[in-house]
């Protein structure tokens, strides 16, 4: 099961962000501070928590301006709010343990402000609606019924089975009414306690019970497989910067603490907590340990009732020494050797716990006298650890504001160690720094804004309409990464924008992976932001003698760019490559979007349900950013490609049609010559 779409309402500064999609792996969210992404991360946390993490409190967590207006007055029923929903999308397990006519569907949870959830169904089969053709037979089987009773004289009064089922029915509404679950039992054991009372012979009511108990079963199938799949939702593990390790604990002052429920800051002893939890021991346990004593030395029972308990902590505290410093390596010294990788232990005597590093020396340091980025990374995986324990392979991972301590290379590497974690486990973080949002991502970045207080935060899934504050990250992220290719790269090949590199790098690498054509790994892609910039980057890039080449839409602004003197002079004609010389019909004015024509037609069908391969067959010398644009409402270039991206992950070349594979085909060997 994964979560594809979610939406956050009535949640502090949150009054409606809209729906807004998340990522297969790792989804980044960026914005300025107290834009609301640490609120779409908690609130997303509650959706389904590990044990332990407090639900929603009106009081603290309604948005204020409104709290005594809506709440304070009972003007709105905290069971009746929204607060979370979440939509997910069935993998073949899911499908399995619920039923093949559930194949397709997406299951939908909201969580409510009393921290109630419902869950239903988009797709599969639908509850009945009790229509004008239900309440008939449903009638026409009680008046049978009551026959019977008169005609064999039983004493329950006239009309007593169309009595019981109109007091059933008294709410239904004909056309409005869904046979739900509730409705659904009740109306199941009137049919039950019938049963035995219709005439056998009768086959037209025979048939006409059938029916219905088959109306009301649906509905009891359809509540079990939402039960099944709420049982099967992925944990929600939220991580935020103040969760730290303490390296040196007081087990006896820590258990007394829980004990007595004195955890006045929850985030201070939050990360120790976790540490405990992961070892499998409540700091209760764990300090009794500490005081226990052996009894006299001839008796070999009392030395084993002394030995065991201990020898089961030391494996414990090994194991889970074991389990961190693998995950700290991998992240922190990813090309270490063995003997040169730091090492972390975590030792217990009596009532002192403590995590050390013991370094390639062997000297061991207590975790403190690290650097706070180290600390961090530690607390992070021990927070993870401990609260996917047992779900680690179905936890969606939250991280707000990762890596702050981190030097920016070091940030660099953490991405990688999210990109990691992500494929096996959904992520979702926020971040100001252009470190942990990579250049081949800005497909997984939403932009996070509260431009107007009584609108709340929104999520914007294009990076086109931020405010510069909010898409500074981006910005930076771009401009480093430009810094780094376009001199470290002796061939460049560069594109009119982004949506053009979006198209690029994920239509070349499906054809490289299928062995079709293979682009020279030594070519750096790079986005001029428009056709009218492309000669500046040219210019710049072929004045370091550096091979370029530039890659320009056929509509008009390319054409303009095209004949540009400077950039023909600079690159010369075979170096400037045009969208119209590798569609297989022509196409007016055409773009990169046509070179996968056939599959964006597909695309608008299934994400926008919009049908233009009639038009686009008719219509085959126009553009189909112009046709998609005709008929898509608030349609966005930027939007299609980020949908074209999430496309070639999951499909392979051979999806692509016959006369798209040729284009790409021949583009890619184009820009290798141009560049050879």
């Amino acid at each position: 099961m994964k979560l594809i779409a979610a939406r956050i309402q009535n949640y502090r500064s949150a009054r409606d962000t809209g729906w807004f999609q998340i990522e297969q792996g790792k989804t980044i969210l960026v914005g300025p501070n107290e834009a609301g992404k640490t609120v779409i991360l908690e609130a997303l946390r509650r959706l389904k928590a590990p044990s332990g993490v407090p639900g929603f409190k009106a009081l603290r967590d309604y948005p204020r301006s409104s709290y005594n207006t809506d709440i304070q007055s009972k003007k709105r029923n905290p069971a009746e709010i929204p607060v979370v929903t979440g939509r997910f999308s069935l993998d073949e397990d899911d499908v399995a343990a619920i039923g093949e006519e559930y194949r397709g569907a997406s299951f939908v949870v909201t969580r409510f402000l009393d921290r109630s959830a419902q869950s239903s169904f988009e797709g599969g089969p639908e509850d009945a609606v009790y229509t004008d053709a239900v309440r008939k037979s449903l009638r026409r089987m009680a008046a049978h019924i009551d026959l019977r009773r008169r005609e064999q004289e039983v004493e329950s009064g006239d009309d007593s089975a169309r009595q019981d089922l109109d007091a059933i029915l008294a709410d239904w509404k004909i056309g409005k009414t869904t046979v739900s679950h509730d409705r659904a039992e009740a109306l199941k054991q009137w049919l039950e306690d019938i049963e035995s009372e219709v005439d056998e012979q009768n086959q037209s009511e025979e048939r006409r019970h059938t029916e219905l108990l088959s109306l009301v079963g649906t509905a009891s199938a359809r509540r079990d497989a939402l039960t099944t799949l709420y049982k099967r939702m992925p944990v929600f593990v939220y991580f935020e910067d103040y969760f730290r390790i303490r390296p040196n604990l007081h087990l006896g002052h820590l258990a007394d603490r829980v004990d007595q429920g004195l955890l006045d800051d929850d985030r201070y002893d939050y990360g120790n907590l976790c540490l405990l939890r992961l070892l499998g021991f409540t700091p209760r346990q764990l300090s009794d340990l500490g005081n226990v004593t052996l009894g006299s030395d001839d008796d070999d029972e009392g030395f084993e009732q002394y030995r065991e308990p201990l020898d089961e902590r030391d494996l414990q505290l090994n194991a889970a020494s074991l389990e961190l410093t693998k995950a700290i390596q991998s992240a922190w010294q990813p090309n270490a050797t063995k003997s040169e990788a730091d090492t972390l232990r975590i030792k217990a005597d009596g009532q002192y716990l403590k995590v050390v590093v013991e370094d390639e020396l062997g000297v061991e340091v207590e975790l403190d006298q690290r650097s706070a980025g180290f600390r961090w990374l530690v607390s992070f995986f021990v927070v993870f650890f401990a609260e996917s324990r047992e779900k680690y392979a179905n936890a969606i991972l939250l991280l707000d504001e990762p890596g702050l301590s981190l030097h920016g290379l070091k940030q660099r590497d953490f991405r990688s160690t999210v990109s990691r974690l992500a494929e096996t486990n959904q992520t979702l973080y926020t971040t100001h720094s252009p470190f942990l949002v990579g250049p081949d991502e800005l497909a997984l970045v939403r932009v996070v804004e509260m431009r107007d207080r009584n609108k709340g935060t929104v999520v914007h899934e294009g990076v086109t309409g931020g405010s510069p504050v909010a898409l500074l990250p981006l910005q930076e992220a771009l401009g480093y990464d430009l810094g780094q290719s376009l001199f470290m790269q002796k061939r460049t090949l560069v594109l009119e924008g982004i949506t053009d590199y979006f198209y690029f790098e994920a239509a070349s690498r499906l054809i490289t992976q299928s062995g079709i054509a293979k682009l020279d790994d030594n070519i750096a892609l790079v986005p001029a932001g428009s056709a009218g910039k492309v000669v500046y980057f040219a210019t710049i890039l072929h004045a370091n003698r550096l091979k370029v080449a530039a890659l320009l839409d056929s509509d008009r602004a390319g054409e303009n760019a095209a004949k540009q003197d400077t950039l023909v002079h600079t690159l010369k004609n075979r170096n400037i490559l045009r969208t119209a010389d590798y569609c297989e019909a022509h196409v007016a004015h055409s773009e990169i979007e046509d070179l996968v024509r056939d599959t964006l037609i597909a695309i608008a069908r299934d994400s926008f349900e919009c049908d233009v391969e009639e038009t686009a067959n008719q219509q085959v010398n126009r553009s189909i950013s112009s046709i998609l644009e005709e008929r898509i409402p608030g349609f966005s270039k930027y939007r299609m490609a980020k949908l074209f991206v999430a496309w070639t992950r999951d499909h392979a070349a051979e999806d692509l049609s016959e006369r798209e594979r040729a284009a790409w085909r021949g583009l890619i060997a184009a820009v290798n010559r141009a560049l050879r």
